[in-house]
C-alpha cells in the first residue's frame, strides 16, 4: 500500500473534464506522473488536457477499463461526485482493489501539509481564489492554486510553485467536500441556502459551513462577508461595501475608462486607494475579501495593489466578449438568484441607459424548484430574457419544473424559452444593446459561435 497520494505512478480520473478534476490532473501530469481518464462529451478543458499529455476517452468501458490502466498497486483513482455510482468503470475499480477516492479527498490529501488558504461560500468563490492566488503568485511569496475556473492571466485552473508553501484552494460545499480541507486561513463570501439536493433544507446547510470554519487552523483568520456569522476557534474579521461596522471597507466606488477604483479602511489600512481590471461591484466585494486576508497574513499593501490591478480575471465570469459603440457581449456563469443580483446590479451601474438581453441557462431541476420564486424576480429585471432548456447535470426531470415554468412567473412582456440554434438564429439581427449568456450548464457552447454572429452583425451595420 502506498504511503503518501504522490507514491503513486498513474492516475485515473472519471469526470476528467471537470474544472476541478481537471486541476487535479494537470497537478499530477507536473510531477512527471501517468494521467488517464474519463468524460462523457468532449470539451475545451479536455482538448487542453490531452494536448498536455493525458489519454482520455469518452466512453464508459466498463471492465475493459483495465486494458489502460496499470495494476491497483500502481493507479489511483480519482471521480467527482457529479458521476452516478452505477457508473461501470467507477463499478470495476471499486471491486478490484483499486484505492478510490472523491476529488476532495485528494485534493486534501495534497494540500494537508501545506498552508491552505482556502475560498468558501455559494457565490464569488472562483473569482476571489483566482484573485488570490494572482497576487500571490506576483508577490515574493508565491504560491500553488487549485482554482474553479480557468485564469485570464495563466490560461489554467493551476498553479505550481515547489519553493513555496502556500496553497490557494476553492472551498466547494457541494457534497459537503470542503469538510475535507485543511485551511490554515479562509475567506466565506456568502452563504445563501443551495444544494439543497444534497443538504436537505436551509439549516443542514448552514451546519456545514459552520463545520467548516471550526477546521480553519485557530493561528490562522476568517475573513466573512459582513452578516455571516460562523464561530471559529481563530480571530475573524468582516468586509462589505459602503459600511460603519465592518473591519475592512471600500467606499468611494467609481467605473472610469474600464477600471474599477475603490478606497479601503480598516484599523491597518488607512484610505487606500485600490484598482481592478475587471468590471463589477461583486468583483469589488471579492477583491475586498482578498485584501482583508491578505493584510491578515502579512503580506505588503502595496504588493497587494501592484498584484490587484494586474488580474484580469476568470473566464465566465462577467467575461466581456465583445464591445462595440452599439453593442457590447458578456458572458457569465451566475446560476444562483444572489449572483444574478449582483451580476444585474453591475449591469445597471455600467450601462444605466442600455437594454440588456440575457439567455439564461437554468442549472439543476431541483434548484429551479427550490429558488424559482428568486430567480424569476432577477430575470424580470432584464429588458429581453431568453431561457433555454433546464441543464440537469447528475439530476433526473422533475415533473412540473421546467423553463417554461419558470418562465411563467417572470413579469415581462418579451420573454421565450428557446434551444440553443434557435437562440443563435434570433441573434443574427441584434446589432445594439448588451447581451448576456448567463449559467453553469453547456450554454458554454454557444458562446464562440453568438460572438462571431454579433460580430459580423456589427460588421454589417457600420
Amino acid at each position: 500500500m502506498r504511503n503518501k497520494i504522490t507514491d503513486f505512478n498513474s492516475f485515473y480520473f472519471i469526470g476528467i473534464g471537470g474544472i476541478g478534476m481537471s486541476a487535479l490532473a494537470r497537478y499530477f501530469k507536473s510531477n512527471d506522473k501517468a494521467v488517464f481518464g474519463y468524460d462523457r462529451t468532449p470539451s475545451t478543458i479536455t482538448d487542453d488536457l490531452i494536448k498536455e499529455g493525458c489519454k482520455i476517452h469518452f466512453e464508459d468501458k466498463g471492465s475493459d477499463v483495465r486494458k489502460i490502466v496499470s495494476s491497483p498497486e500502481e493507479t489511483l483513482v480519482i471521480y467527482t461526485p457529479a458521476v452516478a455510482s452505477s457508473h461501470k468503470e467507477l463499478t470495476y475499480f471499486r471491486e478490484n482493489g483499486f484505492v478510490v477516492y472523491k476529488r476532495a479527498e485528494a485534493l486534501g490529501l495534497i494540500t494537508r501539509f501545506m498552508k491552505g488558504l482556502c475560498v468558501a461560500g455559494t457565490h464569488g468563490k472562483t473569482t476571489t481564489s483566482a484573485m488570490l492566488s494572482h497576487i500571490l503568485d506576483h508577490s515574493p511569496w508565491k504560491c500553488n492554486a487549485f482554482l474553479g475556473g480557468i485564469s485570464s492571466n495563466k490560461n489554467s485552473n493551476l498553479i505550481v510553485n515547489k519553493a513555496t508553501d502556500w496553497v490557494v484552494v476553492e472551498a466547494d460545499e457541494f457534497d459537503r467536500s470542503f469538510l475535507h480541507l485543511s485551511p490554515y486561513a479562509s475567506i466565506v463570501t456568502a452563504m445563501d441556502p443551495d444544494h439543497l439536493d444534497i443538504y436537505g433544507d436551509a439549516k443542514n446547510f448552514t451546519d456545514g459551513f459552520r463545520q467548516y470554519a471550526m477546521k480553519i487552523d485557530p493561528n490562522g483568520c476568517c475573513v466573512v462577508n459582513e452578516g455571516i456569522n460562523l464561530p471559529s476557534l481563530c480571530d475573524s474579521v468582516t468586509y462589505a461595501i459602503d459600511s460603519d461596522t465592518a473591519d475592512y471597507k471600500a467606499s468611494h466606488i467609481k467605473y472610469v475608462d474600464g477600471v474599477m477604483q475603490f478606497i479601503v479602511n480598516s484599523n491597518s489600512i488607512n484610505h487606500k486607494k485600490f484598482t481592478l481590471q475587471i468590471p463589477g461591484l461583486h468583483n469589488v466585494l471579492n477583491a475586498l475579501a482578498c485584501i482583508a486576508l491578505l493584510d491578515k497574513i502579512g503580506l505588503s499593501i502595496q504588493e497587494i495593489q501592484q498584484g490587484l490591478h494586474t488580474f484580469k480575471g476568470v473566464r465566465r465570469r462577467f467575461d466581456i466578449q465583445f464591445k462595440s459603440e452599439k453593442l457590447i457581449y458578456i458572458d457569465d456563469y451566475a446560476h444562483h438568484p444572489e449572483e444574478l443580483r449582483f451580476l444585474i446590479d453591475s449591469l445597471e451601474m455600467m450601462f444605466p441607459e442600455q437594454a440588456i438581453t440575457a439567455i439564461f441557462q437554468p442549472h439543476l431541476y431541483t434548484r429551479t424548484r427550490d429558488f424559482g420564486t428568486d430567480f424569476s424576480a432577477q430575470l424580470s429585471r432584464f429588458d429581453e430574457l431568453i431561457l433555454l432548456p433546464i441543464y440537469p447535470a447528475r439530476e433526473e426531470e422533475i415533473l412540473g419544473i421546467s423553463s417554461e415554468w419558470l418562465l411563467s412567473m417572470v413579469r415581462l412582456k418579451k420573454k421565450q424559452v428557446l434551444n440553443s440554434s434557435r437562440v443563435l438564429e434570433l441573434m443574427q439581427k441584434k446589432n445594439n444593446g448588451i447581451v448576456v449568456t448567463i449559467g453553469a450548464g453547456d450554454i458554454d457552447r454557444i458562446v464562440e459561435p453568438l460572438k462571431d454572429i454579433l460580430i459580423q452583425n456589427v460588421d454589417a451595420a457600420s
